[in-house]
């Protein structure tokens, strides 16, 4: 049986695939839960699909205002591990930031998604 070449792999190129998975996971997750929602929903479903949004909404925003910041970006180009663990987790922290900013209601996007909603489409 042949071997496997393993040395195109890097912790960087791991680490890279399991972010971008699971934002594209996180997404799908949003978009069947907002599908999901019709007349039938409760106010309880609806409510919390739109604060999936504003959730999903928010991480967005907070990863795109930390590549502005010079000291959050990455200069040394070596494959280090260490760094590439800390990007992870820091992936993992602005998601949990903004699900918590959500939960108390940080912004208030939800809210008004929600009474949009009810409004407009009398879900």
């Amino acid at each position: 049986m042949g071997s496997i070449d393993l040395s195109s792999i890097t912790s960087q190129s791991i680490t890279q695939y399991a972010e971008t998975t699971a934002a594209a996971k996180k997404a799908d997750d949003i978009k069947k839960t907002i599908n999901s929602t019709s007349e039938e929903s409760t106010n309880e479903e609806l409510m919390d699909a739109c604060k999936a949004f504003e959730s999903y909404f928010l991480e967005q925003i907070f990863k795109e205002m930390m590549n502005t910041v010079e000291v959050f970006k990455s200069e040394d180009s070596s494959d280090n591990g260490l760094t590439t663990l800390v990007d992870y987790f820091k992936g993992e922290t602005i998601a949990d930031i903004a699900e918590t900013s959500t939960e108390t209601n940080g912004l208030g996007l939800a809210q008004m998604l929600y009474e949009n909603m009810k409004r407009n489409y009398d879900l």
